[in-house]
């Protein structure tokens, strides 16, 4: 889809199909009353006739206005007043992009940013508008025998009124896509099947990102390589699986200035059974997108690399499939991990956070001054915040502040819980330094209390998104690319300071 910006009047726009918003009253915005002017009232005249209620999401598609420059004129209801909040906007604006998608609408003129949105400016409107657009138009048919038809919708504008706004929205649009483009490259890897996306898959999707970009590299370090720095931790996850881990570092220098690169760790976990500790059919459900965080972790730097963010990245994927077998971990083994500590598994389907504390370790090396990892690690997290937030763990307050200011930015939220050593004691082990798990209460603190032993290093956050990055519900069942726009925007606000 092309998205473009164009400053001027309706009158100047070529011929296209305008989506502009009505209330309940049978208001119509700005343009709304222009078009409504050129058509010598036949849009307040429909109105008048009661033919829409203009309720927020309603649509009313009319063809062939008289004396208009258009293909059709779509009225999307806005509720009571031209005031929406945040969630009334994604909606309106998903409507209609899906609306126009079943006619043969070629080129829209987006007018709905128009409206007011609680406390935000047309920057953000334009920015946010690209992204819902984009989500609206997202199809995952790759292993359907019948696709979904295409679409013949290729270019959507929005028109600005002013220079000075016209220069803000150019850069909001550049944004919104850079970030949609991260936004879709995610949801395609974690929409793969699992028999397709193996850890192999996973390491070649990687260094095939990297390729795209002069100034990206990668390499991926195999289990022997493992076994030689001694990533006891990682490597009893894996052990199980006939499928052979990899751990994929891809590194982004979007700035000739020496700097402490930010550092991106995902766990990718392609498919988890929950080893030995089997989880119940059911549960394994949606566990293809155990991956996610690595997934993120792609989506963000090519999101980055499009938008050539003058910042140095490090992204650690630590991919591995959790499989049981003859050879699979067992609860009470006790390994040691690459930081020297060692870990009684009491349960093996808490494996995310094994092989992550090898990957958190190996960060070192790299001297980063911020470590983010992202994980679809708990079951806990969707119980404490549902599918609204992710959870946000920190061990540093303004790096929790700034990844929540990016959330609030993008309606990608986040919602802090807290790290207290209070927590630690759940993880005390007879045998071991720790165990791997710290029982039923608190479990999301407790994993995130576990990845703070392997990160005092450095500034580090946890993101817990097994709750956000995909959607489980039947037949219903999709990766939703979450969190990319947050950490997308955190990286877009660190250039700016």
């Amino acid at each position: 889809m092309k998205f473009t910006i164009q400053q001027g009047e309706l009158s100047k726009q070529k011929k296209a199909s305008f989506i502009i918003g009505v209330t309940e009253k049978g208001e119509l915005t700005t343009s709304g009353q222009i078009l409504d002017k050129s058509s010598q009232g036949y849009l307040k005249k429909l109105l008048k006739q009661g033919e829409m209620p203009g309720k927020v999401g309603q649509t009313l598609l009319l063809h062939s206005v008289p004396h208009t420059n258009s293909e059709h004129i779509l009225l999307v209801g806005c509720g009571k007043s031209f005031t929406l909040s945040e969630m009334d906007f994604r909606k309106v604006i998903t409507t209609s992009i899906k609306m126009l998608t079943n006619t043969k609408a070629t080129n829209a003129v987006c007018l709905l940013t128009e409206v007011s949105v609680d406390k935000q400016d047309s920057a953000w409107k334009i920015k946010y508008a690209v992204q819902i657009c984009s989500d609206a138009l997202y199809v995952f048919d790759e292993y359907k025998s019948e696709k979904a038809p295409l679409a013949a919708l290729k270019e959507i504008t929005f028109v600005v009124s002013d220079k000075k706004t016209f220069t803000q929205a150019e850069v909001a649009l550049k944004q919104g896509i850079g970030i949609s483009e991260g936004v879709h490259f995610t949801k395609n890897l974690a929409n793969q099947p699992s028999n397709i996306c193996n850890p192999t898959y996973l390491a070649e999707q990687a260094k095939q990102l990297a390729k795209s970009y002069k100034n990206m590299t990668v390499k991926v370090l195999e289990e022997s390589d493992m076994k030689k720095l001694g990533m006891g931790a990682f490597l009893a996850v894996t052990q199980g699986s006939a499928q052979n881990a990899k751990l994929v570092c891809l590194e982004y220098k979007g700035t000739a200035k020496k700097q402490a690169p930010v550092a991106l760790v995902g766990k990718g976990i392609t498919f988890d059974t929950g080893g030995i500790s089997l989880k119940p059919a059911d549960s394994m459900v949606g566990m293809k997108y155990d991956m996610c965080g690595a997934a993120t972790v792609l989506g963000a730097f090519k999101s980055a690399a499009d938008l050539k963010l003058p910042i140095h990245l490090v992204g650690i994927l630590a991919i591995a499939e959790n499989m049981p077998s003859g050879t699979a971990c067992k609860p009470e083994d006790i390994v040691t991990s690459l930081s020297g500590q060692t870990i009684e598994i009491m349960n093996t389907d808490a494996e995310g956070r094994l092989v992550l504390c090898d990957a958190l370790t190996y960060c070192e090396r790299y001297k980063p001054e911020v470590v983010i990892d992202i994980a679809t690690l708990t079951g806990a997290v969707v119980i404490a915040l549902g599918h609204h937030a992710t959870g946000l763990l920190s061990n540093n307050d303004q790096l929790a502040k700034d990844l929540l200011n990016a959330g609030l930015q993008t309606r990608d939220r986040a919602w802090q819980l807290p790290l207290w050593d209070d927590y630690q004691e759940q993880l005390r082990s007879p045998f071991a330094d720790m165990s791997n798990v710290g029982g039923r209460s608190a479990g999301t603190i407790t994993a995130a209390c576990f990845l703070s032993k392997f990160a005092k290093k450095f500034q580090w956050a946890h993101l817990d998104v097994a709750g956000t990055a995909a959607m489980m519900g039947g037949n219903d069942r999709y990766a939703t690319g979450r969190p990319v726009p947050m950490l997308v925007q955190y990286l877009i606000n660190r250039c700016e300071k």
